[in-house]
């Protein structure tokens, strides 16, 4: 827990927090450093000349957050935020923690009080020493900022796990180590003056003796206060305000600021908020666990370097004491360039040692931090640091990214001495740089915790070996018949884990996967042995180990055999390059390959079958502000601005419908729906590029927008609790839409073709609910037969 530390320290004196409070910006500071740190504002910046004026905000506004700039280049380097006010001019000094402190404008006035209780001057105003943001006081004063309990029952902890021994208060002379605590004495005793000094008989015999370290807790510490508003200090936090991302009491809601605010359970709340933590620190504990993998490659990197570059000297040696005398002159100046390059590639793998050290010792304590507070039983407490904690890990596990955990240098010196030359080109002589030619990549590992069967489909995952030095352009996955015939490729490509659908029921697969590069492609995976059954009632499977033992039941659904749904290991990436490698393949293609003859793949005898797809929203695709809950099928967003998701599932062929019901709908938005690319844009609205194809709606009339293009206006909108039906035919090559069970003007888009994925686009004021699985309208299926 030592990483932890920095977390509990005050970021002004650099001691432990004593009595933090919580600033707009979510950074804490102890209540007298915040004092400390007050300055003086002139008259004009005050918060009542502010309103007087009209020009100013209400001082904790976090509705306009993220409509507001907080910060500019331009100007004195402090943004507005609620009441973030110009930054004072008084110079600055260093904090022990590094930090500026902004220390008072004037001395303090001599009082009577202890600082924590003086007066605060009028038109204060304190600076975080952290984010440097400004805020003026209004006429609560420090009084105004909730404090920070979670914080302090963390350092509490902390620093009683960090504890010393504690020391009989009665020994005359050297004082032994204390084995109890009499609580209603208030007295520490070693074994010998506890039976001297406190008998067990007698009235003593009813006082209670408890360990050392609980006793000193009980003695320091008071009983934790319950949580009140800030705003009205006579009441509890009861509920949660969803818009201003903070506990409220009853009288906030009655006739406060929040009176016309959505609000929630506070302890619902308080339990979403521990699982969405939860859920971050799993990815970052992810990260941190190849970081420590990666610390050990680096490591062996520096032996191995050391070793190369002792053979690599050796070599040189030798060839040089076989040369002439003039070869001896110029052996020096060789040894020296070889000796450069070693201190050179020890160099660049220490300073990335160094580097990736200090950024997981610091990933770690945040995670260590974020866990005590987990443990913290006070909702209230701890819905008031979640957000930011949220948004730190997950900008913590974004530092993190990729081309973070691969060396900066190589362990090979692509030098080598040429010997050939007359010994009057001697003084000539010199390194050649010689490049070896590249291996092939190493055998991928299928990483068997992420494969699993559901929907009628097989996902299958898989990585390069840790310590693998060789890139791979690629991987290609295949598949056999499903009755032991021969291998055949369903992916080619760069990502590296692939859902293939439509599989046969009560039929065995094999699997296996190789990478490739230019030079060539690597040996094949073990194989991974999958079977199909028509179990009706299993759920989601994840793989067993060892796999090639086991058989999976995967549970039967109409198979929709022309679905291929790649999941990408990265966001934003597209699914298919077909210009990186000659060994892409198309979609259409890979799945025509298992549905040749002699695959004995079953077939959709009807004239117009339906293939029924159940799926939910995809996170792993989807802009960061888009909010997800009910397993996935239910999305708002956080953003006034329009932002795009992707169903899970793909598709390239058969006919496919779904409906989107509208649970909430305030202030006329314009939600979209649709489909769209892997790699459309997700921070406009759906439509807006060549990527995808939409319907948007208000509660008047609709339109159909493509590439920008804005076609067929058609009256009739939405309301809550309106549904919005998408049906997408491949056999026709349309895209129709639906609103209660009603075609919405004319076939939206015809020729459609390729792959697609169920797409919504919507702002904070709309939430919709995803049903999938569900059968083609019986008009459109009636009218399609007869056609």
């Amino acid at each position: 827990m030592e990483e932890m530390e920095e977390e509990l320290k005050c970021p002004v004196c650099g001691s432990f927090y004593r009595e933090p409070i919580i600033l707009p910006c979510s950074h804490n500071l102890c209540q007298a450093c915040a004092r400390n740190i007050l300055v003086q504002t002139p008259e004009s910046e005050s918060p009542q000349s502010r309103r007087a004026s009209g020009s100013g905000v209400s001082d904790y506004d976090y509705l306009d957050l993220d409509k507001m700039s907080l910060y500019s280049e331009a100007d004195s380097g402090y943004g507005s935020y609620g009441g973030f006010a110009s930054a004072p001019t008084t110079p600055c000094q260093k904090s022990p923690n590094g930090v500026r402190v902004f220390p008072p404008a004037m001395p303090p006035p001599a009082t009577h009080l202890s600082p924590a209780l003086a007066p605060i001057p009028r038109n204060s105003c304190i600076t975080c020493p952290q984010c440097h943001r400004s805020l003026i006081l209004d006429d609560r004063g420090l009084r105004g900022f909730p404090k920070n309990r979670v914080l302090e029952g963390v350092i509490d902890r902390y620093q009683q796990s960090k504890a010393a021994a504690l020391k009989c208060q009665l020994c005359e002379k050297v004082p032994k180590e204390a084995t109890v605590m009499c609580e209603q004495c208030d007295v520490f005793y070693c074994d010998p003056c506890r039976l001297r000094c406190h008998p067990p008989r007698g009235p003593l015999a009813k006082h209670r003796l408890v360990p050392p370290a609980q006793g000193r807790v009980s003695r320091r510490l008071s009983p934790r206060k319950v949580s009140t508003c800030t705003d009205h200090e006579l009441e509890n936090h009861s509920m949660y305000c969803v818009q201003c991302k903070m506990p409220v009491c009853y009288q906030c809601l009655e006739e406060g600021k929040h009176s016309s605010h959505e609000v929630k359970a506070l302890g619902a709340m308080w339990k979403l908020h521990k699982s969405q933590l939860s859920q971050a620190l799993n990815g970052l504990s992810d990260r941190a666990k190849e970081a420590k993998e990666f610390l050990v490659q680096l490591r062996n990197m520096v032996q191995q370097i050391q070793e190369n570059s002792v053979e690599f000297e050796a070599c040189l040696v030798a060839q040089c004491d076989a040369l002439i005398d003039a070869l001896n002159r110029r052996k020096a100046q060789l040894l020296a360039r070889v000796n450069k390059e070693h201190e050179h590639k020890l160099k660049v793998v220490r300073d990335q040692i160094s580097h990736c050290t200090v950024k997981l010792r610091q990933t770690t304590g945040l995670m260590e931090y974020c866990l005590e507070v987990i443990k913290e039983n006070d909702p209230s407490g701890f819905l008031q640091i979640s957000d930011a904690l949220i948004r730190r890990v997950h900008l913590t596990e974004d530092q993190w990214g990729k081309g973070t955990l691969t060396p900066r240098m190589t362990t090979d010196f692509d030098l080598s001495l040429d010997n050939s030359p007359l010994l009057q080109s001697i003084h000539q002589l010199d390194f050649v740089q010689v490049k070896a030619s590249s291996p092939v990549p190493a055998t991928p590992i299928l990483q068997l915790e992420e494969c699993c069967t559901h929907n009628n489909s097989a996902t299958l995952s898989w990585k390069q070996p840790p310590l693998s030095t060789v890139p791979a352009e690629g991987y290609i996955l295949e598949l056999d018949d499903g009755n032991g015939g021969q291998f055949r490729e369903v992916y080619v490509g760069k990502e590296t884990m692939c859902t293939v659908d439509g599989l046969h029921f009560n039929s065995t697969y094999n699997a296996r996967v190789k990478a490739f590069n230019k030079t060539g492609v690597s040996p094949y995976s073990k194989t991974l042995v999958l079977q199909t059954s028509e179990d009706t009632d299993s759920e989601e499977q994840t793989l067993p180990f060892p796999v090639p033992s086991e058989r999976l039941p995967l549970r039967r659904m109409s198979p929709f055999s022309s679905t291929l749904n790649l999941q990408p290991s990265f966001p934003g990436r597209s699914y298919f390059d077909y210009r990186s490698s000659p060994h892409q393949l198309s979609l259409h293609s890979s799945l025509q390959s298992l549905n040749a003859p002699g695959c004995n793949f079953e077939t959709q005898s009807a004239p117009y079958s339906q293939l029924v797809a159940w799926f939910a929203f995809d996170p792993g695709s989807a802009h960061s502000d888009i909010i997800f809950s009910n397993d996935n099928l239910t999305v708002t967003c956080s953003s006034y601005d329009d932002r795009v998701v992707l169903g899970k599932t793909g598709f390239s062929k058969g006919v496919h419908y779904w409906e989107l019901t509208v649970d909430r709908y305030d202030n006329h938005p314009d939600p979209a729906f649709g489909v769209a690319r892997i790699d459309v844009m997700k921070d406009v609205m759906l439509g807006k590029d060549d990527k995808a194809w939409a319907m948007y709606v208000d509660n008047n009339r609709s339109w159909f927008m493509h590439n920008n293009s804005h076609t067929n206006r058609t009256e009739g909108g939405i309301t809550k609790g309106a549904t919005v039906g998408v049906l997408l035919d491949f056999n026709r090559k349309t895209l129709t839409f639906f609103i209660n069970d009603e075609q919405q003007g004319p076939i939206a888009f015809e020729n459609v073709e390729g792959m697609f994925f169920p797409a919504v686009s919507l702002n904070r004021n709309v939430q919709v609910t995803l049903h999938t699985g569900l059968p083609v309208p019986d008009f459109y299926s009636s009218r399609a037969s007869i056609a």
